[in-house]
């Protein structure tokens, strides 16, 4: 993280002073003690944090202005994107020591009195941090429409994935994978995150069972990392749908690059025009998450349709807890709009319903921290060109989603799975052998 500086000097009350009147507040938010050190814009610092641990940096009035709008986890977020709010030292760091502190001492706001918000309304207005409400970062989503209608979720997902091509080239590795990869040895000279990407979509073609000549439809194809794959190694016939017109021009153009017009069809549509079927796989990639609850069993009946008697459905897709559900205030803010996930058995639940049948669950949570993580140093390291393609506001959106996401899959708190399942015959035939040394294996 770059160091912070203290801006916003000359508050209403004696210079050197707002933290001290500020950490009182905070904690009777909180509910508990602030497990950070703070640092106000006029340079005073309190609070309970270890000396040589991260500080929360008020840059402004602002930000505390901010907060009294919005006390809660997209408030905090917003102050950090525009920069009102930094955090000196590790981000991650910061976060983690957060989260612990909710974990360990159940912190959590009070239900505050109308005395309790008099206090408050009366330290803002002697700190200066009383006005009108500041407005939402610029890089916020701002979609309209019915929620999951085919207008509606195409600027979802362009809010996400048309970003640009170049932004995700500099934070990708080259084979353009945007999902968890697999690590199948430590991470060192000869083995890095583009290796894993490839041991992944190995992974994903062997669970499949691809053999050339079969058709595979790849629903949300993303920048075509399986489609390619698929296609260049193994010689499958692959029909890659996106709805993301930047992802589907870079698509087209590595097929002609690569030669590879006879295997591969790039179709831009919902997935809920794909036309045709008879498939002998089926997969989708980290895409489940975008479809919607309550649209989520029709999504399923898709997939059971595309797919012939004893074909093949892979799904790696995303879960939180049964108590977390959604994508939380600030992803499906400024990541990814109206995304739903849900606890892995329900999914399964839901294919099931669909009359497929589940064959294996494998979980990569431990291998998307390490992914993630990648990701973030990628971002750290090139800094300063993603500043200059994006801005700085968006930029600070990517740090805060990155280290965030890493810490919530090194807790728990979010999951990613492979699903395998298969659409039997109608004498309930698998096309799976039982018992082989390779389970996958036609």
């Amino acid at each position: 993280m770059r160091p912070t500086t203290a801006l916003g000097t000359g508050s209403r009350t004696a210079t050197g002073t707002a933290a001290r009147h500020l950490v009182p507040l905070i904690e009777e938010l909180l509910g508990g003690r602030l497990p950070l050190k703070l640092r106000a814009w006029d340079g005073s610092t309190a609070g309970s944090g270890p000396e040589d641990g991260p500080v929360v940096v008020l840059r402004s009035r602002r930000a505390l202005r901010r907060l009294l709008w919005q006390p809660d986890e997209l408030g905090l977020a917003q102050s950090y994107i525009t920069g009102e709010l930094d955090i000196e030292g590790d981000l991650a760091e910061a976060l983690r020591i957060m989260w612990a502190a909710v974990r360990e001492r159940a912190l959590a706001p009070p239900r505050l009195t109308l005395a309790d918000r008099a206090r408050a309304a009366g330290a803002a207005l002697r700190l200066g941090a009383v006005g009108p409400r500041p407005p939402a970062p610029a890089p916020q989503a701002r979609l309209t429409g019915t929620l999951h209608s085919r207008s509606r979720d195409r600027a979802a997902i362009s809010h996400h994935y048309d970003l640009s091509n170049e932004f995700y080239a500099l934070l990708l590795d080259g084979t353009m994978a945007y999902s968890c990869a697999y690590w199948t040895r430590e991470e060192g000279p000869g083995y890095g995150l583009a290796d894993a990407q490839r041991d992944k979509l190995e992974l994903i073609c062997r669970k499949l069972g691809l053999r050339p000549g079969a058709r595979l439809l790849d629903i949300g194809c993303g920048w075509g990392s399986l489609t390619l794959h698929a296609a260049q190694h193994h010689k499958a016939q692959v029909t890659a749908v996106t709805l993301a017109g930047e992802q589907a021009e870079y698509v087209r153009e590595q097929v002609r690059v690569r030669r590879l017009g006879h295997l591969v069809d790039v179709q831009l549509c919902d997935y809920r025009d794909i036309e045709g079927g008879s498939y002998e796989a089926v997969s989708t990639i980290e895409m489940g998450e975008h479809v919607g609850d309550a649209e989520y069993p029709a999504f399923a009946a898709t997939l059971h349709r595309m797919l012939r008697p004893q074909g093949r459905l892979l799904v790696q897709q995303m879960s939180r807890g049964a108590n977390a559900p959604g994508g939380g205030a600030f992803i499906e803010s400024y990541i990814a709009p109206d995304m739903h996930m849900r606890p892995l058995g329900e999914t399964v639940s839901l294919l099931e319903r669909a009359g497929l049948e589940v064959r294996a669950v494998e979980s990569m949570r431990e291998h998307y921290t390490r992914t993630v993580g990648a990701w973030h140093r990628t971002l750290e390291d090139r800094w300063d060109r993603f500043a200059a393609l994006v801005g700085q506001e968006t930029a600070r959106v990517w740090r805060l989603y990155l280290a965030g996401g890493a810490l919530a899959f090194e807790e728990g708190r979010m999951g990613v799975d492979q699903i395998l399942a298969v659409r039997p015959s109608d004498t309930g035939r698998s096309g799976m052998q039982g018992t082989s040394r390779d389970g996958y294996a036609r």
